[in-house]
C-alpha cells in the first residue's frame, strides 16, 4: 500500500476518483526548548472533603461508562446521578469505594461507578455523590465513523497542557492512550496531580489506556507490588473481555475492534496474556468489526537510537508478532520512545501488504525531553519520522478506510505534519483469511 518516498491512494467514490498522496520528506524544523514540569494543587474551590476530583471515565461493554473520582472522604457515597438534560437526572447507580497505601502515603477515597444502559452519541450529564456540580460527557457512535485521539507519555509539563488542549479541539469520541501517563515514579501526589491536570477532558470523553515503564512503581524490599496506584486508579472493562488482569483488555466500539497489551508484564507463549490473546483475536468477528487496533508501550519497530535492544520489544515481537499478523491487526500504536515514526505495513522486519502499520507516538509532553537521534540511513519501511511534541488523531471513516493524522506542536499550534489514508485489511482480498 505504501512505497518508501511517495505513495498515492486512489479512492472510487460516487464515480469521482480522488487521489490522495503524501511523502516521507521532512521539512526543517527549529524545535522550541524544553517546558517545565507542573504541579496542579488541589482546587481552592475545593472546600470540602467530599467534593470530586480527578474524574474521568472509560467504556465498559456496548453501552456503559465507568466514572471514577477521588474525594478526601469516604463519608460521600459511591453514586452517580445522570440524564439527557442539564439540571435533569432520571437515574442512578451505585458502585464501590476503595483506597491504597504506598510507602507512607494514603489515596484518597477512589469512587468507581458503571453506570447504563447509555444511549449511543448523545450527551449526558451527572452529578457525583453528593456534590451539586454538574458534568458531562458524551457517549461514543455505535456506527462509523468514528474519531480516536491518541497520545503516549503524557507526563505533565508545559508541552502536555499544550497536546490536551489541541486534543481537546480536535472533537475526538474517544482518547486511546499507550502507556505512561503521570510519571509520578512512585511519587503519588503526582498522580493526583495528573488526575487534576487530565480532568477537564478525560471527565466528558472515555480515555481507554493501557501501561507503561512508568507505571511499573515497584521497589524491591519496600513496595513489591508493581502497577498499585495504576490498577487503583486507572481501572480498566478487562472482565468484559475474560482477561485476568486490568494490564490488557479489549473492548468494540463502532466498527473497531481495539486491544490493550501489557509491555510490562509476561507475554511470552506460556504466558497468561499470550493465551488471552490467542483466544481474544480468535474471536473476532470482522463483519462486526473490519478493523484491528492493538496498543502496546514498548515499540517493536522504532528506528530511533532511544530504547533500542529492550527485551519488551524485541521478545514482546518475537512471541507475538505472527498473532497480530494472521488476525489481520491493521494498526499498531506505541509509546515509550519520545518521538514520532510511522512504518509501512510491515511484518518480520520487511514491507508485507497484509501486516500493521506501526506507529510510535510517545510524544505526548513528558518531561524527560525529545528522542531525537535515528538511526541513519533511514529504513525503508520507515516512512515518517519526527522528534517532536504532539498527537495523532485517528478518523475511521468506514468500513475500508480510515485518515490518520499526526499533529505536530509548533508555537501552541497543532500542525497536521503527517497524514495517510488506510485501508482495512478485511477488504483487501489479498489478505482474506
Amino acid at each position: 500500500m505504501m512505497g518508501a518516498r511517495v505513495d498515492c491512494l486512489r479512492l472510487g467514490l460516487f464515480l469521482i476518483v480522488v487521489t490522495v498522496c503524501w511523502s516521507d520528506v521532512v521539512y526543517s524544523y527549529s524545535r522550541p526548548p524544553a517546558r517545565k514540569t507542573i504541579f496542579v494543587p488541589h482546587s481552592s474551590d475545593a472546600d470540602s472533603d467530599t467534593t470530586p476530583q480527578q474524574v474521568h471515565i472509560s467504556q465498559v461493554g456496548q453501552d456503559k461508562m465507568r466514572i471514577s473520582w477521588i474525594t478526601d472522604s469516604s463519608s460521600t457515597p459511591a453514586t452517580v446521578k445522570y440524564g439527557t438534560s442539564s439540571g435533569s437526572y432520571g437515574f442512578s447507580a451505585t458502585g464501590t469505594t476503595s483506597s491504597y497505601r504506598y510507602l507512607l502515603y494514603k489515596s484518597g477515597e477512589i469512587h468507581d461507578v458503571v453506570i447504563g444502559p447509555l444511549n449511543p452519541n448523545t450527551l449526558y450529564y451527572y452529578l457525583l455523590g453528593d456534590s451539586p456540580q454538574e458534568y458531562n460527557f458524551k457517549t461514543p457512535p455505535s456506527r462509523l465513523p468514528i474519531k480516536f485521539a491518541v497520545s503516549g507519555d503524557l507526563g505533565q509539563t508545559d508541552w502536555t497542557k499544550s497536546t490536551l488542549q489541541h486534543i481537546g479541539q480536535s472533537n475526538y469520541d474517544m482518547l486511546l492512550l499507550p502507556g505512561d501517563l503521570s510519571y509520578a515514579d512512585t511519587v503519588q501526589s503526582s498522580w493526583d496531580s495528573f488526575g487534576r491536570l487530565v480532568e477537564p477532558l478525560a471527565s466528558q470523553r472515555p480515555w481507554m489506556v493501557t501501561q507503561g515503564n512508568h507505571e511499573v512503581e515497584k521497589i524491591p524490599l519496600f513496595h513489591r507490588t508493581p502497577f498499585t496506584a495504576y490498577n487503583a486508579r486507572w481501572r480498566m472493562p478487562f472482565e468484559d473481555s475474560r482477561s485476568d488482569s486490568n494490564l490488557y483488555y479489549s473492548f468494540d466500539v463502532a466498527a473497531v475492534h481495539v486491544i490493550m497489551l501489557g509491555s510490562y508484564t509476561d507475554f511470552d507463549s506460556d504466558s497468561a496474556q499470550y493465551k488471552w490473546l490467542q483466544s481474544d483475536l480468535s474471536k473476532v468477528d470482522k463483519g462486526k468489526t473490519p478493523w484491528i487496533v492493538v496498543l502496546i508501550h514498548a515499540p517493536w519497530y522504532n528506528s530511533n537510537t532511544a530504547h533500542q535492544g529492550e527485551v519488551e520489544s524485541y521478545e514482546m515481537k518475537a512471541a507475538m508478532e505472527d498473532l497480530l499478523y494472521r488476525a489481520r491487526v491493521d494498526l499498531v500504536f506505541a509509546g515509550h520512545v519520545h518521538a514520532y515514526e510511522r512504518f509501512t505495513q510491515v511484518y518480520k522486519d520487511k514491507a508485507d501488504n497484509c501486516g500493521p502499520v506501526h506507529i510510535t507516538i510517545g510524544d505526548g509532553g513528558n518531561r524527560e525531553g525529545l528522542a531525537t537521534k535515528y538511526e541513519d540511513p533511514k529504513p525503508e519501511i520507515s516512512i515518517f519520522r519526527e522528534a517532536s511534541f504532539g498527537h495523532g488523531i485517528l478518523d475511521v471513516v468506514n468500513e475500508t478506510h480510515a485518515l490518520w493524522t499526526w499533529h505536530r506542536n509548533d508555537d501552541n499550534e497543532p500542525i497536521a505534519s503527517d497524514s495517510v489514508w488506510l485501508t482495512s485489511l478485511s477488504s483487501i482480498p489479498a489478505c482474506k483469511l
